[in-house]
C-alpha cells in the first residue's frame, strides 16, 4: 500500500563512495583516445513499458551504441510501471526507462522505498490528454473556435468543467484515467484540471485513491490498456504517452484535446533508472550506459529529426512499442492528430535531445516533488532545502556530463550540446497553461502561488482539507 510521507530523508551518505567509485572508473579510460571503459557488469537487462518515449533504449540497442561500449543488453517489456519498479529494486532487472516521479518517490519512501538514481533524462514531452467522443462533443460548445471551425488551441479544461457538473447532476461520476500514482501523466492532468477550476482530488496517509473532494476521479489504467478501456466506457477520457492517444483517433473512439508540450512548455518526461547499489558497485558500467544513451538520443534528433521515421520502423516491431507504424508516425514525425483530420504541426512533441533534453536537471525532480506536496502524497510542508537535497540524491547530473566528456573526446557529439556549468536549475518559467511562475529555487513559494491545492500549512483530514490557521 502507498503511504504518504512524512519526513523523509535522502540517504546523502551514499554520494561520496559513489563519486569516489566514478573517479576512479574514469581512470580506466584515456582522455584523448576512445579506449572503452573497463566496465564491471557487461551482461544487463533493462525493462521498459511499451510507449514511444522508450526510444533511446530501442535505439542504443539496434544501432549497437551498447556493444561499442562493451555492454551485451537485453530489453524486455514490463506489464506495469510498479512491476518494472519493483524488478530494478530486486536486481531482476539492472535499470529500466522510468517515470520521473518513480525514482523520487521511492527515495522518499513513498509506496515502495528504495534509493533509486538518474544520470540520464529519457525524452521532454510526448504525452496527451484524450476524451471519449462523446465527451469531446459536449466539451466543443464551450471551446474557441477559429475561421475553420477548429478549436483554438491549447484547450482548457474550463471547458470540461460544465460537462462534468452536467454528469454529476445526473449522478454519474467522472471518471480519468492515468498511468500511475507518481506518474508525469498524473501530475500534468491534474494540472491542466486544476488550471481549468477543477478538483481533480487529494491523498492522505489514510487514502491514497487520490480522490478525496474530488470533481473527478482520477484512477489507474495501464497505457496499452487506455484505448480499450476508454472504449468500454469504464473511463471518461485519459493521459498517456503516445501511441495511446493516437491510437484513439485511429479507432475512432475518442479526441486528444491537449499535449503536454501546451501544459507546459518542454517539460521533462521519462528518466533512465538504477539504484544507487548499482550506480556504485559498477561506476564504469553507469557511465557506459549513459554514454550509450546520449549517442541514441542524439540520433533520435540530428539533422531536424531525419532519422525518425526508420526510429518508428523500429519501434513498431512487436519486441518494443508493438503498435502499428502509421499510429507511431502520427505523433513521432513532427505532427500529431486531435479531432479526425485535424493534424497540426507539432515539431517538438517528442524531444529527446535538443535543448538540453537529456540533461537531469534538479529543478526537473523539484517540479515533482512540489506536486507530490500540492496533492498530499508528501503530507506535511518541508523546507526548500528539503526538495534540493532529494534532487540532489536522485538526478546525478555529475554523472552524466562525465559520460558527455568521453563522448566529446570521441568524437561522437560535440561541445556546445551540454550545458557544462549549469548549476542543475533551469531558468524560472512561466511556459505553463496558465502562465504561473515556476522557480525550482523556490519551491514552497510555487506551491503557494497555484490556486487549487494544498498551501503552506494545509493538511488533509480524512475527506476533507485543512487549510492552514490564520
Amino acid at each position: 500500500m502507498m503511504t504518504a510521507t512524512t519526513c523523509p530523508t535522502p540517504p546523502r551518505h551514499r554520494l561520496t563512495p559513489l563519486l569516489a567509485g566514478l573517479a576512479l572508473g574514469l581512470l580506466t579510460s584515456t582522455a584523448s583516445s576512445a579506449a572503452m571503459l573497463d566496465v564491471e557488469k557487461d551482461e544487463l537487462k533493462f525493462g521498459f513499458i511499451k510507449l514511444t518515449d522508450m526510444a533511446p533504449l530501442a535505439i542504443a540497442y539496434e544501432l549497437g551504441y551498447f556493444e561499442d561500449e562493451g555492454l551485451y543488453v537485453t530489453l524486455e517489456p514490463q506489464a506495469n510501471w510498479k512491476v518494472l519498479l519493483d524488478g530494478v529494486i530486486t536486481g531482476s532487472l539492472d535499470g529500466a526507462h522510468m517515470l520521473a516521479g518513480q525514482p523520487l518517490a521511492a527515495t522518499i519512501g513513498y509506496g515502495t522505498e528504495a534509493h533509486i538514481v538518474t544520470p540520464f533524462s529519457m525524452d521532454l514531452n510526448g504525452n496527451g490528454i484524450t476524451v471519449s467522443n462523446a465527451v469531446w462533443e459536449l466539451m466543443k460548445p464551450h471551446l474557441e473556435m477559429d475561421a475553420e471551425g477548429k478549436p483554438v488551441h491549447p484547450n482548457s479544461a474550463a471547458a470540461l468543467k460544465p460537462v462534468i457538473e452536467a454528469f454529476d447532476i445526473e449522478g454519474r461520476p467522472f471518471n480519468l484515467g492515468m498511468v500511475f500514482p507518481v506518474s508525469t501523466h498524473n501530475y500534468e492532468l491534474r494540472y491542466w484540471l486544476a488550471a481549468g477550476g477543477i478538483s481533480p482530488g487529494y491523498y492522505s496517509p489514510e487514502d491514497v485513491s487520490g480522490q478525496i473532494a474530488a470533481d473527478a476521479y482520477l484512477s489507474v489504467t495501464p497505457p496499452p490498456q487506455m484505448p480499450s478501456t476508454l472504449e468500454a466506457g469504464t473511463i471518461d477520457g485519459y493521459a498517456v504517452g503516445e501511441p495511446w492517444n493516437q491510437a484513439a483517433v485511429f479507432k475512432k473512439i475518442g479526441v486528444p484535446v491537449i499535449t503536454d508540450y501546451e501544459i507546459w512548455k518542454n517539460n521533462p518526461e521519462k528518466v533512465f533508472g538504477i539504484t544507487a547499489e548499482f550506480a556504485e558497485t559498477n561506476p564504469n558500467t553507469t557511465l557506459a550506459i549513459t554514454k550509450a544513451l546520449i549517442r541514441a538520443a542524439k540520433w533520435l534528433d540530428e539533422n531536424d529529426n531525419a532519422n525518425r521515421a526508420e526510429a518508428v520502423e523500429i519501434l513498431s516491431r512487436s519486441e518494443y512499442v508493438g503498435a502499428d507504424a502509421e499510429v507511431i508516425a502520427a505523433s513521432m514525425t513532427g505532427t500529431f492528430e486531435f479531432e479526425a483530420g485535424d493534424v497540426r504541426e507539432v515539431p517538438d512533441f517528442n524531444v529527446f535531445y535538443r535543448y538540453f533534453a537529456t540533461y537531469p536537471y534538479y529543478s526537473d525532480a523539484v517540479w515533482y516533488l512540489t506536486q507530490m506536496r500540492r496533492w498530499g502524497q508528501v503530507a506535511e510542508d518541508m523546507p526548500d532545502s528539503w526538495y534540493d537535497e532529494v534532487a540532489r540524491s536522485v538526478y546525478k547530473p555529475d554523472i552524466y556530463l562525465e559520460a558527455a566528456r568521453l563522448l566529446v573526446e570521441e568524437g561522437h557529439v560535440d561541445e556546445a550540446d551540454f550545458p557544462w556549468d549549469s548549476s542543475g536549475y533551469r531558468e524560472p518559467t512561466a511556459e505553463f497553461i496558465d502562465g504561473v511562475t515556476y522557480d525550482g529555487t523556490k519551491p514552497n513559494a510555487y506551491i503557494d502561488s497555484l490556486p487549487i491545492g494544498l498551501k503552506t500549512g494545509d493538511s488533509v483530514v480524512g475527506a476533507e482539507v485543512v487549510a492552514a490557521a490564520n
